[in-house]
């Protein structure tokens, strides 16, 4: 009786701290799950969170809880992972809320939206405000939980044939954008093609597109784009710091012991900062070689940036006023989003202008 009293009120860290844990994981069923990913697995940065969230599972689980990753298209196509988890197909997926904005635009809030939050604010909203509290009532209508899955950071703004100089260029161009970015493009004359990470290459070589956007620098090079397209846009108005989640089925997640469901939470997060350090690392190595292959950078012009803004203010007050779950989210998003960037203006970019002039 000691002893479930000492579990019950110390918990998992109390338990591992104290050298109780291996009676408690051998007491644990052994469990096998599998994860359906929206990426490929040339992709290390994005689709190896998965693999660094399983092999933590396991570690922590003395390799009693095991879970089976799978590339997109494997067990399901990239786009088809969210009807996986909710109908129980896979217990859990890996993907960009904002894959699945047909169903409810309200996923895009639980990835990013144009010109909505930096990564570190939006791992600040998810934590501390009440980003992962709002979105996971939201995501119980779809039967499953989400839990951080990684972050890129801040994206390029993509590949063209040719740079873009005003907003007549934007008219017909026929534009890779991930997600929910393309209700925006649309509103300013461009055509959004929502294509899967593994298949955008094939469009851009064949003319299929005319542009596309992928992540950055380390996977863009990668995937080959700058082939294709020499020319290279700078920022992505669209992501300045998008979420990836793991979606977990209900049923399955509620089967789960309160140490399993510690290791799923200590795993996650593990990943998820885990993503955006390899991102921040590797990215500026692959710019530079892109640069000195010819690759030409051009930051997109003010014209679209304003006119991409005004309609991005436009499109989510028409959503409130249509989406009750777009409201209700939104509103307290678009709140904590004043009070950081007010904060990120002083200290952060004062800090960050200073720095990026100094020649060191």
């Amino acid at each position: 009786m000691q002893r479930r009293s000492f579990v019950r009120q110390a918990g998992i860290a109390g338990v591992l701290a104290a050298g109780a844990a291996p009676a408690i994981v051998n007491a644990q069923a052994n469990i096998r799950w599998r994860l359906a990913s929206s990426f490929p697995k040339s992709l290390d940065t994005i689709y190896g969170a998965a693999d660094e969230f399983s092999k933590k599972v396991s570690e922590l689980s003395g390799g009693k809880f095991q879970i089976s990753v799978h590339s997109g298209g494997e067990l399901m196509p990239a786009f088809g992972v969210v009807d996986g988890v909710q109908n129980g197909t896979v217990e859990v997926a890996h993907t960009v809320p904002y894959y699945f904005f047909g169903k409810d635009e309200t996923f895009a809030l639980g990835a990013c939206v144009p010109f909505g939050l930096n990564s570190r604010q939006m791992t600040a909203w998810m934590l501390e405000g009440n980003g992962l509290k709002l979105m996971r009532e939201f995501y119980a209508q779809y039967n499953m939980i989400n839990f951080l899955g990684g972050n890129t950071g801040a994206q390029m703004g993509g590949w063209f044939r040719k740079p873009l100089t005003s907003m007549a260029d934007m008219k017909g161009l026929k534009f890779r954008i991930g997600g929910f970015a393309g209700k925006v493009l649309e509103r300013l004359g461009g055509v959004p093609q929502n294509i899967p990470g593994g298949e955008i290459y094939q469009a851009l070589e064949k003319g299929t597109i005319d542009a596309a956007e992928w992540i950055g620098p380390y996977d863009d090079q990668k995937l080959g784009f700058n082939k294709v397209a020499p020319h290279y846009a700078y920022p992505a108005w669209w992501e300045g710091g998008p979420q990836i989640d793991f979606f977990i089925n209900q049923k399955a997640y509620g089967a789960l012991t309160p140490e399993y469901k510690a290791i799923i939470e200590a795993a996650s997060m593990y990943a998820h900062v885990d993503m955006q350090a390899k991102y921040d690392g590797k990215n500026p190595v692959a710019l530079k070689q892109l640069v000195a292959g010819g690759s030409k950078l051009f930051r997109t012009p003010k014209d679209i940036m304003d006119a991409a803004f005004k309609e991005s203010q436009a499109l989510y007050s028409e959503l409130s006023a249509k989406n009750p779950n777009w409201k209700k989210v939104y509103t307290d998003f678009a709140k904590f989003r004043a009070e950081q960037n007010l904060w990120f203006r002083f200290a952060e970019a004062g800090f960050d202008d200073f720095m990026q002039q100094q020649k060191l």
